[in-house]
């Protein structure tokens, strides 16, 4: 018995992320969609036998109907039987999307639910030994209890056995935080004593080979979910000829359309935001990339202002651009009165802009405070900065803004 098979998981069907917007978030959630109909077209150009799904199809086990149809639209375009287990977010509880009415209705026909752990003879010659997650919080390892379910001894010749499991293994999580984990060891014997012959692995969204073993992998995620993940985006074409005495062989095949990156750069002046600006520009796929962006540096309060335009333009492009207050680490430096002589301003906005640089951090002030100095409903420099909160981030943005808006560089 020769099989190929497909290895993929983590599709979490319905997925939100806060940092979208609500476009982007509709341009996501149809991606994920999309990926199985992909998936399926690798299924069908490399002859692949069925497709092991292990584990968080869905997002969770509340979603609309109209994210369940789509999603069973999607697997009906797969045109090789497709096996689902259930994982920790999507488990076989009492509000379980597999139990219900809809999916149990609409669902194709040749897409089957592992709703029980130990073997399901699949094919003449091919069973799954399946653990699937029957609630969020199982307090023990499944896949050695569906282990359990294997004779003891090599598998009969003609006969090849995958296991399908969801969750962390204690190869890469030493410390067991969690009691679910799996062990590692038991597979590792099940393999050597050619009881089972590859172990198909959900739950870790980076493509991952366990222990350097070339018969235990995690497919990783088919579309990227954070900027963390290494090597997402693939399924896992899996070749496995026991009775020949071959390793499995395993070839990744790329399915994903979103990208996430990471840039930490250090802004200095123009220079350097010309190169932010060129880099960003040169982005492929904009509307479906998230960049994750670091920053330190220093810049004068017409680069701050540049820096936020950029930002601006940028944002409107990309799926998203995220910055976290604790990645930023930009200073701004004053010039002086010449800062905001061009502008013609003085007065009141003279004298915030040069107490709202106090609170930035710099020590310098843009401009002084002309003695008596009061906004035109009477109200004194202070008073303005004292409604703004006391901390650098916030002054640094107020002093990008208002020379903006004073009719600085945009």
């Amino acid at each position: 018995m020769v099989v190929r098979l497909l290895h993929t998981a983590d599709w979490q069907i319905g997925m939100t992320r806060r940092f979208l917007e609500p476009e982007a978030q509709a341009r996501f959630t149809a991606a994920r969609a999309d990926a199985v109909r992909r998936l399926g077209g690798v299924a069908r150009d490399q002859g692949c036998d069925l497709v092991v799904v292990c584990g968080d199809v869905f997002e969770s086990n509340h979603l609309t109907p109209q994210t369940v149809r789509r999603a069973l639209d999607a697997l009906r375009a797969v045109p090789v039987p497709v096996y689902l287990l259930p994982g920790n977010h999507d488990p076989l509880d009492a509000a379980s999307i597999y139990r219900s009415e809809l999916f149990r209705t609409e669902v194709p026909g040749h897409v089957h639910v592992l709703d029980r752990p130990g073997i399901h003879e699949v094919a003449p010659g091919l069973e799954l030994v399946a653990a699937p997650w029957e609630s969020k919080h199982p307090g023990r390892d499944l896949l050695a209890g569906a282990l359990a379910h294997v004779p003891e001894g090599p598998a009969p010749d003609g006969l090849v056995r995958v296991v399908v499991g969801h969750g962390a293994v204690d190869e890469l999580d030493p410390d067991r935080r969690s009691d679910s984990s799996i062990r590692t060891a038991p597979l590792v014997t099940a393999l050597q004593e050619g009881r089972v012959h590859y172990v198909a692995l959900g739950d870790r969204h980076s493509r991952t080979a366990v222990a350097g073993r070339p018969d235990i992998w995690y497919s990783g995620a088919p579309e990227p979910t954070r900027e963390t993940e290494v090597a997402p985006g693939d399924v896992l074409v899996v070749d496995l000829d026991p009775a020949h005495g071959s390793p499995p062989r395993v070839t990744p095949h790329r399915v994903a359309t979103w990208t996430f990156r990471v840039l930490e750069r250090r802004v200095d002046g123009d220079a350097d935001l010309e190169v932010l600006e060129q880099e960003l520009h040169d982005l492929p796929d904009k509307d479906r990339t998230v960049v994750h962006l670091a920053l330190a540096g220093t810049l004068t309060v017409p680069q701050l202002a540049r820096l936020d335009g950029l930002r601006e333009r940028h944002r409107d492009q990309l799926g998203a651009l995220v910055e976290r207050d604790h990645h930023q680490d930009v200073v701004v430096v004053g010039e002086g009165d010449e800062t905001w002589a061009g502008l013609a301003v003085g007065g009141f906005v003279a004298a915030a802009a040069a107490e709202i640089q106090v609170v930035a951090g710099s020590g310098v002030a843009t401009g002084a405070a002309a003695p008596g100095a009061t906004g035109a409903d009477g109200t004194t420099p202070s008073a303005f900065v004292a409604g703004r909160p006391d901390d650098g981030e916030s002054a640094r943005d107020a002093l990008a803004l208002l020379y903006r808006l004073t009719g600085g560089a945009a």
